[in-house]
């Protein structure tokens, strides 16, 4: 950063001491007043922040905007997805130039027939500085519509009905829902997820009938273990609604007769510790995808309707040590199932008379494939979706009879200057501290030079058993077509070598995710790819907490950090059980409340462990609304960085206060959040244009 902006004073957050104690063990937390929510003094010291990180990028704005644009050029405004066939209408989602949110329409039985519009959500969004559309679900007899609507960014929604032969939007309006709903065949009971008030745990089904008060609605089941959380939809055959209870470790399901809303919900399977399943209707058997008897990696079962208890379930597709078998489509002729070997995502299809089985081909080294939107039953074409980090996305229409591909969308990269051959994507593999080999999907410009000299962008998330697949994005184009080299690290904690690459990143194996993302960045300098002087990192959410524990850690590494709503403040936030999603987290964190856990977690939480040292360069940034990871987190940790860091490097500070956990609503209002953040990157490089 520019010697003349460090004239500028950072803020510097009050102090007032609280005593925190657990387990004889006493933390002084001088931050724990940032927790009020709408204090004047809160409110000050993120304005003040804010304000300071306005002062500090001004130099940057002009060339934040141009970033802005030259990514929003590549995009075709005036677009459209690939129509898709459901109860006799085409259904498909469409953009107009200039605005920022999609268009729902379908047409009538053909793709020729007339146009009609189901909800313009630029119209509906007008006046909102945040505006989000959910949960759209059409009744049986393709009348009425349901939708869900967050104005805030909360992931609070409140679902009404809207009548598509009038247009006209019914008084009803159910609120503090997920946003999901599911009309019974009757095409005039429609159940839905509310969620608790302070928790924000979705832990109640509802049934609401039209025409009823919202207010007499009936519970129909009731989630009380509060590490689980719980859905309702209705099967791909339209036979059943189906209630799902999960927590991290566990699963539980009830099915009722579509056509019989009136009637009592039945279990599937009743929950037993550690043993997870799904279940998808075909015929007259439930087919289960199941941890069942030790199957890591899960497998496919099934169960006739009536005898649904696990012990009469049985194999369809083995556990197999080597596959991770992630989900399954059902088709009248053909099982689909989507595989995960040694990394990479495989998609297989079974015939159910002849059981003769294939896997779709796929070339590039690393590569993201999947089944995409396949409503249709009756049919024997599977659409999947296929990019990696060269090719744009493509979504295919795939002939399972005679195994012929029809490439129906490949992403336009708009400019005129775009062409995959000019980059080079591979896949190379870091040694952890442990031993393990930890994979890297790596892409950049042809030409480029191992010298240590380049720009790096590592990034990862590693928590949930969530795969960062290699993807392909057209917004990454202006960091690499300045010359950086993107690394995404498929550490411990996600599932990208199977479910035992999960298990080996969570609890009280969490410092795995961290040690191995530190390898990658060793193996990324050794390897000449970058240097310490040049190698970024960055991640969001339980990613920005990998951000966090790396700064700690390793902070000698990296020029400089991206943490988007970073969950940093783990120790505290786990042991208050009122702060949304806590309870449900206790299976991927450990409950601190149990001593062992209690210190493992602060070993490694980064706002427990900032200590007087130099730290990199940093932008962090939140949304005041964000649900998921409350503002006062990161907010928190940088009062504490400011306080204790022993160097000159910059920290900034950016609070949406119009936005939650998923940033900015609107198609193109995003994007102002990443050329932020190139901007800050590139600005530490010199790179000005």
């Amino acid at each position: 950063m520019k010697t003349s902006r460090k004239d500028i004073p950072a803020p510097v957050a009050k102090k007032i001491p609280t005593r925190l104690e657990k387990h004889g063990d006493v933390r002084i937390d001088n931050y724990f007043w940032m927790r009020e929510r709408d204090h004047p003094d809160v409110l000050e010291y993120l304005q003040q922040e804010n304000d300071y990180n306005d002062q500090m990028t001004a130099h940057t704005k002009a060339f934040q905007e141009d970033l802005f644009q030259e990514m929003k050029s590549r995009i075709k405004e005036d677009d459209q997805s690939v129509p898709y066939k459901y109860n006799g209408y085409w259904y498909l989602t469409r953009y107009e130039k200039g605005k920022d949110y999609p268009i729902y329409s379908r047409k009538k039985g053909t793709l020729d027939a007339p146009e009609e519009v189901l909800f313009d959500v630029n119209e509906m969004a007008e006046g909102f500085e945040f505006f989000k559309l959910g949960g759209i679900n059409v009744s049986p007899d393709n009348k009425r519509a349901a939708f869900a609507v967050d104005q805030v960014g909360r992931r609070q929604y409140h679902i009404q009905v809207k009548d598509l032969e009038t247009g006209q939007i019914l008084p009803l309006k159910i609120d503090n829902t997920t946003g999901g709903s599911t009309w019974a065949n009757d095409n005039k009971t429609l159940f839905y997820t509310r969620k608790d008030p302070e928790t924000l745990r979705p832990d109640r089904i509802y049934k609401h009938i039209l025409g009823s008060d919202p207010q007499e609605d009936q519970v129909v089941y009731q989630e009380k273990d509060e590490t689980f959380h719980t859905f309702v939809y209705k099967s791909k055959s339209q036979q059943f609604i189906i209630i799902g209870s999960n927590s991290t470790l566990t699963s539980e399901y009830r099915f009722l007769d579509a056509n019989k809303p009136e009637g009592e919900f039945q279990v599937v399977q009743e929950r037993i510790r550690g043993l997870e399943y799904s279940i998808s209707h075909y015929k007259d058997h439930f087919y289960i995808l199941t941890n069942k008897d030790g199957a890591t990696n899960f497998k496919l079962m099934k169960t006739s309707l009536s005898n649904t208890e696990a012990e009469n379930w049985t194999d369809v597709i083995g556990h197999r040590q080597e596959v991770l078998v992630e989900d399954i489509d059902l088709f009248k002729k053909y099982l689909v199932v989507s595989e995960r070997q040694e990394g990479l995502s495989r998609i297989k299809v079974i015939n159910w008379e002849t059981q003769e089985a294939y896997d779709i081909p796929f070339d590039d080294q690393t590569y993201t494939a999947f089944t995409s939107t396949n409503p249709d039953f009756d049919t024997n074409i599977l659409r999947y979706t296929y990019n990696s980090l060269t090719t744009p996305t493509t979504v295919v229409d795939f002939n399972m009879d005679t195994r012929e591909k029809e490439i129906k969308k490949e992403q336009q990269v708009l400019g005129g200057d775009f062409d995959k051959n000019n980059y080079i994507s591979e896949r190379i593999w870091a040694t952890a501290p442990d031993g393990t080999k930890i994979p890297m999907s790596v892409v950049y410009r042809k030409g480029l030079e191992k010298n240590g000299q380049n720009p790096l962008l590592q990034y990862a998330y590693g928590s949930y058993g969530s795969t960062i697949d290699p993807y392909f994005s057209s917004v990454r184009l202006s960091l690499l077509d300045r010359g950086f080299i993107f690394a995404l690290a498929h550490v411990r904690g996600g599932e990208y070598l199977g479910r035992q690459w999960y298990e080996d990143g969570k609890l009280l194996r969490k410092k795995n995710t961290f040690t191995d993302f530190i390898a990658c960045s060793k193996h990324l300098i050794k390897e000449g790819y970058t240097s310490p002087k040049h190698l970024y990192a960055s991640g969001g959410s339980a990613g920005g907490l990998l951000i966090g524990a790396v700064a700690n850690m390793a902070p000698e590494l990296y020029n400089g950090l991206l943490a988007a709503v970073p969950f940093v403040d783990v120790l505290s936030t786990m042991l208050d059980d009122s702060i949304p999603l806590t309870t449900g987290e206790y299976d991927e964190w450990g409950n601190p409340n149990q001593e062992e856990y209690y210190h493992y977690m602060k070993s490694y939480s980064p706002y427990d462990n900032v200590v007087a040292q130099e730290y990199p360069n940093m932008l962090v940034t939140t949304g005041y609304h964000d649900s998921q990871v409350q503002y006062w987190e990161p907010a928190k940790w940088v009062a504490k960085l400011r306080e204790l860091k022993k160097d000159n490097n910059v920290i900034l500070f950016h609070t949406n206060m119009d936005a939650g956990h998923s940033g900015a609503s609107g198609r193109f209002e995003a994007l102002k959040e990443v050329a932020e953040e190139y901007a800050f990157l590139l600005d530490l490089e010199g790179i000005y244009e």
